[in-house]
């Protein structure tokens, strides 16, 4: 399959991820994805408990945060957030930047959640900032992504568990999948 059948948009974040090797086709060792982020982009600071990401910087600048030091990233440099480390990444220029995240071990469901998120983003199907609108597509995306909230937001996590676990009785997640997940 050629890249361009494993590139994904979101129309709402501007950006573009494409999948280079998934978990499945390494055994589970790793994850690899390339992702263009559009300027003044990224994602808020977050966690995940079984796997870590390894950002390697392609083109232009990144900033990656890990705990309370913001590292930035120009061409060929890199940052590890370890498991249990808060994170997030963003572009602060006004270029797009493009980088490597390597997971390991890879995450089919970190995969799968991607895809989804950018499906829902294409339909309309989520609000400016991009979350999904439904709070149960929301849940189950925040579940297989094994992501974690940090600070006192994480005690609404049991409350995000708890809907995932209603989107799986009521069939969300198998209509999710069906319809956005390609490979």
């Amino acid at each position: 399959m050629t890249n361009s059948l494993r590139k994904v948009y979101n129309p709402v974040q501007k950006d573009y991820v494409t999948f280079l090797k998934t978990a499945d086709e390494t055994n589970g060792e790793y994850t690899l994805v390339e992702v263009e982020l559009a300027p003044k982009g990224g994602v808020g600071l977050h966690k995940h408990k079984t796997y870590l990401e390894k950002f390697v910087c392609l083109t232009g600048e990144l900033k990656v945060q890990l705990g309370n030091k913001i590292h930035t990233l120009t061409s060929g440099m890199s940052a590890t957030a370890f498991p249990t480390i808060d994170h997030r990444f963003f572009n602060a220029s006004d270029e797009v930047c493009t980088f490597r995240v390597e997971l390991r071990p890879g995450n089919k469901g970190f995969e799968q959640s991607l895809q989804i998120g950018y499906g829902l983003a294409r339909d309309g199907e989520t609000r400016k900032n991009g979350i999904p609108k439904s709070r149960y597509a929301l849940a189950w995306l925040f579940d297989i992504s094994e992501s974690n909230l940090l600070g006192w937001m994480s005690m609404f996590e049991w409350i995000l568990r708890r809907h995932a676990k209603k989107a799986v009785k009521v069939g969300i997640d198998r209509q999710l999948t069906a319809k956005y997940v390609k490979f």
